[in-house]
């Protein structure tokens, strides 16, 4: 079998970083008036295909599924899937990069996690028409991109995820995930929590007891990246540390100050001297 080709994100906004990316279409302009015929494929980021009015089929990991009104899909980063959804159908699409969502934010990464073991999602229409109402707030919050949007956005879809979650008759359709998928998750959530110690990819391989080529085979198959892609993908959302002090990261300032911890040296054309630095951290000698 040929192997499946991985989708990465796109947005109309360039300037989002790929960790950071998020956007949300109408479904009835991504149609323009013809069916949506999507072959096998598999991303990197998660899609959300929710559908007030629609028809067609949906495969998930090979599964199938119906496209009715009311319904919705949720596909994780490594899933595959292939789509056939009908012209006339009507809804919105989402997709985001995990960053987005959940950076810096246990609770959201566990509330996605959890909301993302079910793939295929049915609604009455009473709680379908609260969910239309979220996607209107996100879809506007998109669109005008006003002070602070994606901190609304990423609050919408809070409230999102947890509507999903209560409609009971999908906790007996909650599956384990697939193997490579709950590898993937365990080998993400130990980068973030240790990314600041540990940067080798054998360090996170023996905490899951598994050989670098292993792992490496993992976040290939899922992402089509390295090991050392997804931890400096992830190092790199991170905040940088600040917190050294100032006389850590320089040697001298415009000003004239130096170390405290080392002499200066003076350079002038016939000799170099040592000038050696006062208790209070000035050059005992400013003829330099």
């Amino acid at each position: 079998m040929d192997s499946i080709p991985i989708r990465h994100i796109h947005t109309v906004l360039k300037q989002q970083e790929a960790s950071y990316r998020f956007s949300i279409r109408n479904v009835q302009d991504l149609l323009t008036g013809e069916d949506m015929q999507e072959p096998l494929h598999r991303h990197d980021f998660f899609y959300i295909l929710i559908l007030k009015t629609g028809t067609g089929q949906h495969h998930i990991d090979f599964q199938p599924y119906p496209i009715t009104n009311h319904s919705a899909f949720l596909v994780r980063p490594g899933q595959v899937h292939e789509l056939t959804l009908h012209t006339g159908s009507s809804g919105y699409l989402i997709q985001f990069s995990e960053g987005f969502y959940t950076a810096h934010d246990q609770q959201a990464r566990r509330l996605l996690r959890k909301a993302g073991n079910i793939n295929y999602y049915t609604f009455d229409a009473r709680r379908f028409q609260k969910l239309a109402g979220i996607l209107q707030y996100i879809s506007d919050e998109y669109t005008h991109q006003e002070e602070r949007y994606q901190e609304a956005i990423r609050s919408q879809l809070s409230v999102f995820f947890i509507e999903l979650l209560r409609d009971q008759r999908h906790i007996a359709a909650t599956q384990e995930p697939h193997y490579f998928q709950e590898r993937l998750d365990t080998f993400t959530e130990l980068v973030e929590t240790h990314y600041a110690e540990y940067k080798q990819v054998s360090q996170y391989a023996a905490m899951m007891h598994l050989t670098t080529y292993q792992l490496n085979a993992i976040t290939k198959q899922t992402l089509d990246k390295t090991c050392s892609e997804v931890i400096n993908d992830i190092s790199y959302s991170k905040p940088e540390d600040n917190s050294a002090p100032l006389r850590n990261r320089l040697t001298t300032s415009p000003s004239g100050w130096a170390m405290k911890t080392s002499p200066i040296l003076s350079v002038s054309s016939k000799n170099i001297q040592v000038i050696p630095l006062t208790p209070s951290g000035r050059t005992a000698d400013k003829s330099y």
